[in-house]
């Protein structure tokens, strides 16, 4: 349905009454004056006819018609009315206009009927005689009671039609006058009405739109003013509640964006109605992405997957731990709620994913570590304890054979020693690591890496290798000397260990990448790819046989790590499998 302002539907409603009424009182107002104006013509003409009365009364008695042809044609001159004398037979006696011997019997006149059964008669009709239409006034002619015939006293009507027809024009221009004055009123108390709902219309577009600040202006008219007052506290109301909506959803935002958990929710149909950033980022999606798509479509975990369904399908909580397989192997504990509305109807659940890969790569890494240590502690002690036993068994009684497993006892006893220091050192570090007790002053790196070189000088001496220093006296870096000389130390141990007799070891720092880069390069053995992620993990060795033929502890570069990271930095290793490796250590600006 088309839909109209209510200014077109008002206005065309009150000009509607407006003509109905007018023309239902012009017409009543016509019919009445018309009526009036000839009621008043009958009595006019039945009292001019009872004035004759007594006259005519005395010529019927005289049947004289000579003298009553002549009495109608001289009252009708005089009167300027019709006078008509009819006998009691219908025949006319006398007629002011006409000669009665030509005309019709007048029997069967309504008036001259009614006339004679009621005393008076009166007719509206067309005159064959005259031709015209005439009013007929019929009244009877007596004497001492007795009828002797009807005297008639007629008029044309076209005096009074036209005298009516000037009436009903004034009436007519009046009405139209009124009329249209009437509809001008009748256009401003429309418009009065519909303009301020007009406006209340435009307002509430606004209102729609967000604009609740917009106020309403109040109308006098009460109901009007009141629907004003009411809508105003409604967008009042309204903006209160949205601004509390839209400060708790950004709380939410906050806090499920700030969240390291992953959270989503989806409805009973697995679509997506939220997921925060985190969630987003271990399924390696984007936010923008996710709305009005189901679960199914974005997320390719069958483990999840499964889960969620079961949640929905028992509209139970429940709890598990899944294992995803993207570019890495991760491990999440994820638990799901379901999601009631306020009648109590499930609506949807929510799922909160813990990543717990970290703790389980710390777990298997704890789980190495005991065992390495107890691997690497199990060796000397068991050689020691050996060499004791045999000792005890009389070995001891041979001077050369006691002096030989006393040195291997030895060498085992320094090994253990060695990597109970190690793990006291590294225990410490990953203390002041965690309670940042360290004191870290801007010191010349050139200080410390000469300290550092000059430690290792008796190892090189001893493989007739030559330790290169290249620093620059005003590169400086805020450290801790004790702990950087002993993570270079570490690495150049580590380089002359592993390069051949008469080799080269080059260790160096420079300004690079944001910060300084402390570099010990050697051209040793190299190192194989698959082992340098790994490399600075407690215990881990390339080629264990070797490295515990060196003396090496496999906590040194674990150290070197630790040390790096107290600094803010962190460890690199760059290598090629028979050329040497590059073990650098990058420290911020």
């Amino acid at each position: 349905m088309k839909r109209k302002r209510l200014l077109w539907r008002l206005y065309p409603s009150y000009l509607i009454i407006i003509i109905i009424s007018l023309v239902a009182i012009t017409w009543y107002a016509s019919d009445s004056f018309r009526r009036s104006s000839l009621k008043q013509t009958a009595d006019d003409l039945e009292t001019r006819g009872i004035l004759k009365l007594q006259s005519f009364s005395d010529l019927l008695q005289s049947a004289d018609r000579s003298e009553i042809q002549l009495s109608c044609i001289e009252l009708s001159r005089i009167s300027q009315t019709r006078f008509t004398v009819i006998a009691m037979n219908g025949q006319v006696l006398g007629d002011s206009e006409h000669d009665p011997q030509t005309m019709d019997n007048h029997c069967d006149r309504p008036e001259v009927m009614a006339a004679l059964s009621e005393g008076r008669g009166e007719a509206i009709r067309h005159s064959y005689t005259l031709r015209q239409n005439m009013m007929y006034v019929a009244i009877p002619v007596s004497d001492n009671g007795a009828v002797l015939g009807v005297l008639r006293i007629s008029l044309p009507i076209t005096s009074i039609e036209q005298a009516l027809k000037t009436v009903y024009t004034r009436i007519a221009l009046g009405g139209l006058a009124i009329a249209i004055l009437s509809a001008a009123i009748s256009f401003f108390v429309s418009r009065r009405i519909s303009r301020p709902l007009e406006q209340m219309r435009r307002t509430a577009k606004q209102f729609a739109a967000g604009e609740l600040t917009k106020k309403l202006p109040v109308s006098n008219i009460t109901e009007i003013g009141s629907l004003a007052i009411s809508m105003n506290q409604m967008a009042e109301q309204l903006y209160e509640r949205m601004e509390a909506i839209v400060r708790q959803r950004n709380e939410l935002e906050a806090v499920l964006s700030s969240m390291v958990e992953g959270v989503f929710a989806v409805d009973t149909e697995a679509h997506v109605i939220n997921m925060n950033r985190a969630a987003a980022s271990l399924f390696g999606i984007k936010p923008a992405k996710i709305k009005e798509r189901t679960l199914h479509e974005i997320v390719r975990h069958p483990a999840l997957l499964e889960f969620v369904d079961k949640v929905l399908a028992t509209s139970e909580s429940d709890e598990a731990e899944i294992t995803m397989f993207d570019r890495e192997e991760r491990y999440l504990q994820v638990h799901g709620t379901v999601l009631h509305d306020a009648q109590g109807n499930t609506i949807g659940a929510l799922f909160v994913l813990n990543d717990i890969t970290r703790i389980r790569r710390l777990e298997a890494i704890r789980r190495d570590f005991v065992a390495n240590v107890s691997h690497e502690l199990k060796t000397p002690v068991t050689s020691v304890k050996g060499f004791v036993e045999t000792l005890l068994d009389g070995a001891m009684d041979d001077p050369v054979s006691a002096k030989r497993f006393l040195e291997i006892i030895s060498r085992h006893a320094d090994r253990l020693q060695a990597i109970i220091e190690d793990l006291l050192s590294l225990s410490r570090l990953e203390q002041d690591e965690g309670m940042s007790t360290v004191t870290l002053e801007s010191k010349s790196l050139c200080e410390v890496l000469e300290t550092a070189t000059q430690a290792c000088d008796l190892k090189a001496t001893e493989k007739h290798i030559a330790v290169e220093l290249v620093c620059g006296e005003d590169i400086k870096a805020k450290i801790n000397s004790a702990l950087m000389e002993q993570a270079v130390i570490n690495l150049i141990d580590n380089a002359i260990k592993y390069s051949d007799e008469k080799g080269r070891v080059e260790v160096s720092a420079e300004i690079a990448d944001g910060g300084t880069v402390i570099t010990v390069t050697d051209y040793g053995c190299g190192i194989s790819n698959e082992h340098l992620p790994r490399l600075f993990e407690r215990f881990y060795r390339v080629d264990k046989a070797r490295s515990r033929q060196l003396g090496g502890t496999g906590l040194g570069l674990a150290i070197v790590k630790h040390i790096a990271q107290i600094h803010g930095g962190y460890p690199a290793v760059e290598s090629t499998p028979g050329k040497g490796s590059r073990f650098s250590i990058h420290l911020p600006a």
